[in-house]
């Protein structure tokens, strides 16, 4: 009995001290989740006290590729309620309705764009003048200028002077006109200096970062971006929806650089890279239909043919110049397996030149001269050549067919009755007749065919001619 009862007395303790660790456990368990979920709101709070600044870098022409990275970029520092966007900007200009676009999305922006020209030895010429003036805030490093806004023509267009005709004069004062309303909307947008944006698309004029400063053509001079940030701090800036104070103190400044979408879109995007691959995809195709089983033109071209449309899709193309630039890449084509002497090619040339010059719009985006031109004298050496070698074979004797028998050497095998005998050709037996004495062995020429019998005279008698 006094073991029985130790025994429960033992139980009974080591039953209360595994309550007490029990116990223990929970508290300490509860404390290291209290703990952890303090250090995950105060990790959380202070994350979402940092303000962030988006950076993006655009140091090349302003093109469907440039324009669709800052627009992706925009709309990711909307996304992550960026205090701020600021671009990069070393640009010699570009195209004019990229350039359009990009400065309505800055525009209609809700987070606030900075245009930022940098490093020193940079510029924002042409349209990066338009983009400086159309954002929210514009600032430029020292050493960096802007300017030269008057828009222009690629790939031909009449020079200024006497030699400028009617048309051209009036083209070019629309252009300059519509220039210049633009770039004073953009500037009284943001109460800059309207005037001197206007002789910037005039007379092209220029200005350095310090002068701009003083001309009221830019907000801020900085030497670096913590330099620009430290000197935005309180800034209003106006955007769409009103007036806000920027926050630049402290900022998180993370980085976006151009992906390799932008990299591929930037290099088809090019008007003569977008035309090679419209050249090379069709030709590609055209070689596979001629020769199944190939594979390598078909896929060539496919790709190609695929990435040019591509290319065309987000550069401003005329249609009908698309469309004449097809047909006559077809008509040539259709030379080679339709001969007309020269009339299908001819035309396929001419709509293929003409269908090139229109295809692209004339304020930034013609094809290069060159590329044409060689494309078209290409075409018509083929077409030459093709024209030159189907006069050959007309002339050419047959070797088959009732034709290569006119004028066959015959032998007789045997004399002549009533004008009648067999004779041996390409060593065949065939009935002939004949007006002249024939004799076995006689050498014979044949002079017409009916049916299965030949018309043969002497070899030594000169052949007729009609």
């Amino acid at each position: 009995m006094p073991e029985t009862g130790y025994a429960a007395s033992m139980a009974d303790s080591m039953g209360e001290t595994c309550r007490i660790l029990t116990h223990r456990q929970r508290c300490v368990g509860w404390l290291v989740c209290l703990v952890l979920g303090a250090i995950v709101a105060v990790t959380t709070l202070a994350q979402q006290s940092v303000n962030q600044a988006l950076v993006l870098t655009l140091d090349d022409s302003i093109n469907p590729a440039t324009r669709d990275y800052v627009e992706r970029g925009i709309q990711r520092a909307e996304s992550i309620d960026a205090e701020l966007l600021v671009i990069e900007l070393d640009t010699p200009g570009g195209q004019v309705e990229s350039m359009r676009r990009l400065a309505q999305t800055i525009l209609a922006a809700k987070v606030p764009v900075v245009t930022y020209v940098t490093p020193s030895g940079a510029r924002a010429a042409s349209a990066g003048t338009y983009l400086l003036y159309a954002s929210p805030v514009a600032a430029m490093t020292p050493g960096t200028h802007l300017g030269s806004a008057t828009p222009v023509t690629l790939g031909g267009g009449a020079k200024e002077g006497a030699d400028e005709d009617t048309n051209d004069q009036a083209m070019r004062h629309k252009m300059i006109e519509d220039a210049v309303a633009t770039i004073r909307g953009y500037a009284e947008r943001h109460g800059r200096n309207a005037d001197w944006a206007e002789q910037a698309v005039r007379e092209a004029a220029n200005l350095s970062a310090r002068d701009a400063l003083d001309r009221n053509v830019i907000d801020v001079v900085a030497t670096d971006l913590e330099d620009l940030m430290a000197q935005l701090e309180g800034k209003q800036v106006t955007l769409e929806d009103g007036v806000t104070t920027l926050s630049t103190q402290g900022i998180e400044l993370v980085r976006e650089a151009p992906d390799w979408r932008t990299s591929l879109l930037s290099f088809i995007a090019n008007p003569t890279i977008a035309y090679g691959l419209l050249l090379i995809g069709f030709y590609g195709l055209v070689f596979e239909l001629a020769s199944p089983g190939t594979l390598v033109p078909g896929v060539i071209g496919g790709i190609s043919l695929l990435l040019g449309l591509f290319a065309f899709q987000v550069l401003s193309i005329d249609l009908t110049g698309l469309g004449l630039v097809l047909l006559g890449l077809a008509m040539i084509v259709g030379e080679a397996f339709l001969p007309s002497f020269g009339a299908l090619g001819a035309g396929g040339i001419a709509a293929f030149v003409i269908g090139s010059i229109l295809l692209m719009d004339e304020a930034n985006s013609a094809v290069a001269w060159p590329l044409i031109g060689g494309t078209a004298l290409v075409a018509a050496g083929f077409l030459l050549w093709g024209v030159v070698r189907l006069m050959g074979v007309r002339r050419r004797i047959p070797l088959t067919g009732r034709e290569e028998l006119i004028g066959a050497d015959a032998v007789a095998l045997g004399d002549f009755s009533a004008g009648r005998g067999k004779v041996l050709l390409h060593g065949e037996r065939w009935q002939a007749r004949s007006e002249a004495g024939i004799y076995k062995g006689d050498k014979l020429r044949v002079t017409a065919l009916e049916g299965l019998t030949v018309s043969v005279e002497p070899a030594s008698v000169p052949p007729t001619s009609v």
